[in-house]
């Protein structure tokens, strides 16, 4: 990696988003003579401009504003994308732009850092711009010293126009938006999380203006709140474009998935051989999309019967099962959340296809169930009929299946703590701050994405367990669409039956 540092020579009265200088400059060898600096600014070939048509979920995006502006009439809303977040000194982890943002702007894995969103009312609604911070010109110190923003270091970014025209949204500097934010008052409402510095800026101009905090945690209105449960809520239902994207997103994850399957001898050969499917995995992610939509869990053995394994440093053994909880994030952040639990030998021993197949019934009887009009948690309900049913015929439990599915027991939840399904789209825990009316007590409608993923993990110490189960664990995911007269499995396509699965381990080691 380039050594990096910003120059003290950098202007002194750039706009509030120009990210500061870090530990640097006792290192740096950026040159600062006068000559130098007239001399980098000199011959360079014009650029000719192309202004792009506008990118196909442009329109997705303005609708989506649209929605919003009618439930906040008169009020004034800042959505920032967020700024660079840092991993060491002067090292940021890659930037990803906060989810609302991307939704209402169509802006994703292009999207700029420090940018911001903002409504301002109007008569008959809103005037949505966008602010972002423009490229350097070539004649200032930024284009050639600055790590960050320098095109010198992270290469060309767009114009205002070229910005304005891609997402068909007025774009200004962001120079321009300090005014926004100064002018902030109690009809101003931010989504708190998504840029610490920025929500710090509209509190304090809150508070001049007499507009305090409302609520216990010192600075969060309830305004605050409420955009941001409508910004959760606007998603719970998905348009055509998101729920092409997802496809793609769930598409690419199956091949990640084979990728694993082809590489199986290496990575059992290999003293981390988690960490090998971990990275075969993410190579794909990178190659057919932008990134992993979360920690890739790589979990093989015992290590199954942890439900958020990212550590990945295990052996991979022949004979155990491999629980992989893998998704592709496409450019448009949408991301796939299937989980596959593969026998690493390439045929399930008796026991262990036993544990698998009561999972798998699991998961069809909570699918079977699945249509516009039921509540979300019955999806849950029908998933833990099965798994109390199948636990209490190996004798696991201390009453039967009947008594254990009572709210007031709930036995065999010790084999499956977790729920059955997350609504999945731009985050793979999507439209997590909707209220839950709408949520686990809400109706499913046609354009919901969901997961379906039942589990049973048998710790290896568990005595309540016969010995012949303990240390295997299990979890089957399925990403689903809601269709107006039931239910698409979006990842079909990748097997899910034990005998199907050994057939696609056979023919990809063939």
């Amino acid at each position: 990696m380039a050594d990096s540092a910003i120059p003290a020579s950098a202007p002194a009265t750039a706009p509030e988003a120009t990210p500061k200088p870090r530990a640097t400059e006792n290192r740096s060898t950026t040159p600062v003579s006068t000559r130098f600096r007239d001399y980098i600014a000199s011959g360079w070939a014009e650029r000719e401009e192309t202004l792009p048509e506008a990118r196909e979920q442009a329109a997705y995006a303005a609708e989506r504003r649209a929605r919003i502006s009618g439930l906040f009439p008169g009020k004034r809303l800042v959505v920032p994308a967020g700024g660079l977040k840092q991993r060491s000194n002067d090292t940021d982890f890659p930037f990803r732009a906060h989810s609302a943002f991307a939704h209402l702007t169509g802006w994703g894995a292009d999207s700029e850092p420090g940018s911001v969103l903002v409504f301002e009312p109007t008569a008959d609604g809103h005037e949505a711009t966008l602010y972002f911070r423009e490229r350097a010109g070539r004649d200032s110190d930024e284009f050639y010293a600055n790590p960050e923003i320098g095109e010198f270091w992270i290469g060309p970014r767009p114009s205002l126009a070229q910005v304005a025209a891609d997402l068909a949204l007025p774009a200004r500097g962001i120079a321009d938006a300090d005014a926004v934010i100064a002018a902030a008052d109690a009809d101003t409402l931010v989504v708190r999380e998504a840029d610490r510095a920025v929500t710090d800026r509209i509190d304090a101009a809150r508070a001049a203006a007499g507009a305090g905090a409302d609520s216990s945690d010192g600075g969060a209105t309830e305004g605050d709140a409420e955009l941001a449960r409508a910004l959760s809520e606007l998603r719970l239902v998905k348009d055509a474009y998101e729920i092409q994207e997802l496809r793609r997103a769930v598409d690419a994850t199956a091949r990640g998935f084979e990728d694993v399957l082809r590489d199986m001898p290496r990575i059992l050969a290999h003293e981390r051989g988690e960490r090998q499917v971990e990275g075969v995995f993410n190579g794909r992610a990178r190659a057919d999309g932008n990134a992993v939509g979360y920690d890739t869990i790589a979990a093989s053995g015992p290590h199954a019967c942890i439900l958020h394994w990212t550590r990945n440093d295990g052996a991979v053994a022949d004979g155990d099962l491999i629980l992989i909880d893998a998704g592709v994030e496409v450019e448009s952040y949408y991301t796939a959340d299937i989980t596959r639990t593969l026998p690493t030998g390439g045929r399930f021993s008796d026991v262990q296809r036993d544990v698998y197949e009561a999972v798998r019934e699991a998961a069809d009887a909570a699918f079977a169930i699945v249509r516009p009009g039921i509540r979300f948690r019955e999806v849950h309900a029908a998933a833990m009929a099965v798994i109390a049913r199948r636990v209490a015929e190996w004798g696991m439990l201390p009453v039967s299946a009947e008594e254990a599915l009572q709210p007031e027991n709930q036995h065999h939840r010790r084999y499956m703590v977790h729920g059955t399904s997350h609504h999945l789209g731009l985050d793979v825990h999507d439209c997590a701050q909707a209220r839950r009316d709408l949520y686990i007590d809400g109706v499913l409608e046609a354009g919901m994405v969901f997961t379906i993923e039942p589990g049973l993990y048998f710790q290896p110490d568990d005595l309540t367990v016969p010995e012949r189960f303990r240390g295997i664990g299990v979890r089957i995911e399925d990403d689903v669409l809601v269709t107006p007269d039931g239910a698409e499995n979006l990842s079909i396509g990748i097997p899910r039956t034990a005998d199907d699965v050994e057939s696609w381990i056979a023919r990809l080691r063939s």
